[in-house]
């Protein structure tokens, strides 16, 4: 893959992902529970005139479509159906040891929930889908890669 723009910030990160997404209808994150939740509530929020769903891991039955409150996205309690989703998004946290993700069961998952013409798009923090090796094991259509570097001052 090569890089065709280049953004700063968390701003910067947000417009690069709504832009990757483009005019698709129904979008479906996957991502480990807890670390990639608040992401995918993030983005979601980003295209909240979408409609956005959820899956923890790659369990299909643990989807649920997010919701727009005053205070910011919400999953709702009710399972929700990912199946003929426009774009599917993979969110780094997949990548990570812990989250112990079978590419293969996972590339089946996609290829259930997301329409014959879907795109699949990469949302992650420091190359991390290159770090894993899925860059020759998921047919992304585009990542959207951000660098987090930061301090703490007292």
């Amino acid at each position: 893959m090569e890089t065709i723009s280049e953004f700063k910030g968390l701003n910067g990160n947000i417009v690069a992902f709504k832009e990757a997404v483009g005019d698709v209808e129904k979008v479906t994150f996957l991502g480990t529970p807890g670390v990639c939740t608040p992401f995918a509530a993030l983005f979601s929020y980003a295209i909240r005139d979408k409609e956005s769903h959820f899956i923890s891991g790659i369990d299909i039955d643990k989807c649920h479509q997010f919701e727009f409150k005053p205070y910011g996205m919400q999953l709702n309690e009710d399972v929700s159906d990912p199946h003929e989703s426009d774009a599917v998004v993979l969110l780094g946290g997949l990548t990570m040891p812990k989250a112990n993700t079978d590419v293969d069961e996972l590339n089946e998952t996609i290829a259930e929930i997301l329409k014959e013409d879907g795109k699949i798009l990469g949302v992650g923090y420091m190359d991390m889908f290159t770090k894993a090796g899925w860059l020759d094991k998921v047919d992304f259509d585009c990542i959207v890669d951000g660098t987090l570097t930061g301090v703490t001052k007292k």
